[in-house]
């Protein structure tokens, strides 16, 4: 079947702009079409609650970058709540990414084939970082389409809205006929650290970054319409510390209302900190600073180069600690204050602030690619892996051998290694306890697709969907090949996301029927070249982990 009769027989012709649309012609996947650049100082002009904007056109769709949604967080603003942008008079442009909150150096580069398939944009670091970006078909603000707000991983403490070429809006806002939108917060230290012991001014501290979200949501309600955006049609989604973000955001007050549907891409996260915790990486911070309560506003005229390096030793002591350990995922986290962050997100249960809020769950197969950087680790033994799993679980590796080789008899040691991570039992939890409220519908899903780049060791790892959600895979192509089997595959996996956009249910033409999840039938749907529904697959593997 040509690829003009799988699109009119999978029904995605259906989607916003009709059959496949002139935009899209022009955009496709691959890049390689004509420039199609419209820049001028009286074209995509869209004014906003601080002042008017200029952006531009890419291949015909509106595309605006670097857009202040609050105030800069440098020096006296730092550790405080985000404050409203200063209007300006006059068109400010919005023509490129905005600075990303500061970091440590990405470790990924020294890996030449992490570098490889991620081919990572590391972008400029600043704290006036406030920032959103936005890709639009039209810019009318009574055509009410969807938006989709991306949230980028990295934990809590690096990344950015730019940081993969795979999040670039383009495609998937052409496709899908939807307002697109892209997000830079407060990271690690600048964003996360808990310092409401040394006075009333820092009582938010430790959610800052996670208040920066909130104030970027309320951002897209008042501007959003603008832009062709429907305010009351938000969906968030996000991927690892992303999608960590947004099940923390399902479980703030002051989100209620801002976003009506939400994914979660490849989390663990069910608990985050407790005050102890924060606070013993806010006293590993300070005694690096040489900074005590009777200081503590010198924190302000710190360099920020310093505060980093100050939150990288704080995190390795810590986690290295007694009280490190008694958490479930260590480093720069929202912290659980009773008041902006009322308890665990997740845990025991679903948040009743969000649950009205459909949302799709899911992983992908191999998170942890064993031999992504290290072929040798193809030809893991059995005895290997065996050791391998006594030696990270002394206890009950050997069990936990048994119950690997009876569930998955026909996989290789290195693919077993690279099931053993927390995203695919934990996608199935928090499925579990947000059906469990009967008041939404939640989707289950896993993206089993793998790459035939670098022998097909990398499989399906971590972050390898986002290509596809999307429809980057042709951009990304030392991530898929820029394949048939990836266009084609993209098209049924961003149409899924898009349909719940729109709809709240990913089901279409293209894909078997995809049932809403319930813990009495486990649905969860394979996204793979051939997709399919399956009961519950890991089931066995889940239970005997979860007791780890």
């Amino acid at each position: 079947m040509n690829r003009r009769s799988f699109i009119k027989k999978s029904g995605l012709t259906s989607i916003g702009l009709g059959a496949v649309s002139p935009v899209l012609k022009k955009a496709r996947c691959s890049g390689h079409a004509h420039a199609s650049i419209v820049a001028r100082a009286d074209h995509a002009v869209v004014e906003t609650t601080a002042g008017k904007i200029r952006g531009y056109q890419d291949h015909g769709i509106f595309t605006f970058k670097g857009i202040p949604y609050a105030a800069t967080t440098a020096l006296q603003n730092r550790f405080s709540p985000p404050k409203s942008v200063t209007p300006w008079t006059g068109i400010r442009d919005a023509l490129a990414y905005g600075p990303i909150c500061p970091q440590r150096p990405n470790k990924g580069w020294a890996s030449e084939e992490y570098a490889f398939l991620f081919q990572w944009v590391d972008g400029y670091q600043g704290e006036d970082c406030l920032r959103v970006n936005v890709w639009s078909t039209r810019l009318d603000k009574h055509a009410k389409k969807p938006v989709m707000f991306w949230i980028h991983g990295g934990g809590f403490f690096s990344g950015s809205s730019q940081e993969h070429p795979s999040y670039d809006g383009r495609n998937l806002s052409a496709f899908g006929d939807v307002v697109v939108i892209s997000v830079n917060h407060r990271l690690n230290v600048f964003g996360f650290l808990d310092l409401s012991a040394y006075g009333d001014q820092y009582a938010a501290s430790g959610n800052g970054g996670m208040l920066d979200l909130i104030a970027a949501l309320q951002w897209v309600k008042n501007n959003v319409e603008n832009f062709g955006g429907d305010p009351n049609n938000v969906t968030l989604f996000g991927q690892s510390g992303g999608a960590s973000k947004i099940t923390t955001l399902m479980n703030m007050p002051l989100a209620k209302g801002l976003f009506h549907k939400a994914i979660s891409q490849s989390s663990s996260v069910a608990k985050i900190a407790s005050r102890e915790y924060a606070s013993a990486l806010t006293k590993n911070v300070l005694a690096y600073l040489d900074i005590s309560a009777r200081n503590i506003d010198t924190l302000h005229q710190v360099d920020y180069r310093r505060l980093i390096e100050a939150a990288i030793v704080a995190e390795k002591k810590v986690s290295e600690s007694a009280v490190g350990k008694k958490v479930p995922r260590s480093g720069w986290q929202p912290v659980m204050d009773g008041v902006i962050i009322p308890s665990h997100p997740f845990y025991p249960n679903a948040p009743e602030f969000s649950a009205d809020v459909p949302m799709m769950i899911g992983s992908n197969r191999h998170e942890w690619s064993a031999s992504i950087g290290d072929s040798a680790m193809e030809a893991l033994t059995d005895e290997g892996l065996r050791k391998k799993l006594m030696e990270r679980y002394p206890e009950k590796g050997e069990a936990f051998y048994q119950v690997c080789k009876h569930i998955y008899p026909h996989a290789k040691p290195v693919e077993i290694l690279s099931f053993l991570n927390p995203y695919n039992p934990m996608a199935h939890v928090l499925a579990e306890v947000k059906s469990a409220q009967q008041q939404a519908n939640v989707y289950l899903y896993m993206f089993a697709w793998e790459t035939k780049l670098l022998d097909g060791r990398p499989r399906a790892y971590h972050c390898s969907e986002i290509p596809f959600i999307f429809y980057n895979t042709d951009r990304c192509a030392t991530m898929t090949g820029a394949t048939e089997e990836a266009r084609l595959l993209s098209e049924k996996v961003a149409k899924a996301w898009i349909n719940f956009a729109r709809t709240g249910n990913p089901n279409h033409h293209g894909l078997p029927e995809w049932p809403a999840f319930k813990q009495s039938n486990g649905a969860t749907m394979i996204f793979n070249n051939v997709c399919e529904v399956k009961r519950d697959p890991d089931r066995a593997f889940r239970k005997f982990y979860l007791t780890l």
